[in-house]
């Protein structure tokens, strides 16, 4: 019985991993879509949504049936709600990707303000972030869940620098440039959200390993 269940968490962390990846992918995906400003690319990310959407409802099922029949104690039980709050994230992590999708339909037959440099920067750091915290979760790694919560400081400040072009080198000399620098200002919001949720779940990965609240306290990593 025991067996079982070690195999029944073991295929729950599997399809943990396999969610986080679509997540990963929709970023990616995303990003392209607006560098190629790609009907087709952003359409696809829109689309393949449901997938992630419905990967989140039986993952938590099975965390539902796991609390129910198993009765799980002590470490066990803190990785299956762990499991559910992190699904949480990546679904949310997805929907932000379809967010930077849309942008991209609002942009389509308008060329681009200026060639593309920090928001590929930031997409980076987002996929980053969203790799490194599952892998710190799977993994038990507090020090590299560390390294998340670090990274969201630079992306805070990618996205404040993203934003203060967009504003003071196009929108307030232009006001007719606001068609195309206001999608790329949301893009950026999307992308520092993403980055947000990634350390929700590093978070949560250090107060599981180490019982130590960091959210708000840095000092404490």
């Amino acid at each position: 019985m025991e067996k079982h269940f070690d195999q029944e968490l073991a295929q729950l962390r599997n399809d943990l991993v396999r969610m986080g990846s679509l997540a990963e992918l929709a970023i990616f995906e995303s990003v392209e879509a607006l560098k190629e400003l790609s009907l087709n690319r952003a359409s696809a990310v829109i689309s393949n949504d449901i997938i992630i959407d419905e990967m989140e409802n039986a993952i938590d099922e099975k965390c539902i049936d796991l609390l129910a029949l198993r009765q799980p104690m002590a470490v066990d039980l803190r990785f299956i709600t762990m499991v559910m709050k992190i699904t949480t994230d990546l679904e949310r992590i997805a929907d932000l990707a379809v967010d930077i999708a849309q942008r991209v339909l609002e942009l389509l037959g308008k060329p681009h303000l200026k060639p593309l440099i920090d928001i590929p920067k930031l997409t980076e750091i987002a996929q980053m972030m969203t790799k490194f915290s599952l892998d710190a979760f799977v993994n038990k790694d507090a020090e590299l869940a560390g390294r998340v919560i670090k990274l969201d400081y630079e992306a805070d400040q990618l996205r404040d620098l993203i934003q203060k072009e967009l504003l003071d080198d196009f929108m307030m000399k232009d006001p007719q440039t606001a068609s195309r620098a206001i999608p790329l200002l949301l893009v950026a919001r999307h992308l520092e959200r993403i980055c947000d949720h990634a350390t929700n779940i590093a978070e949560d990965v250090i107060f599981m390993l180490k019982a130590t609240v960091v959210k708000h306290h840095p000092e404490r990593l």
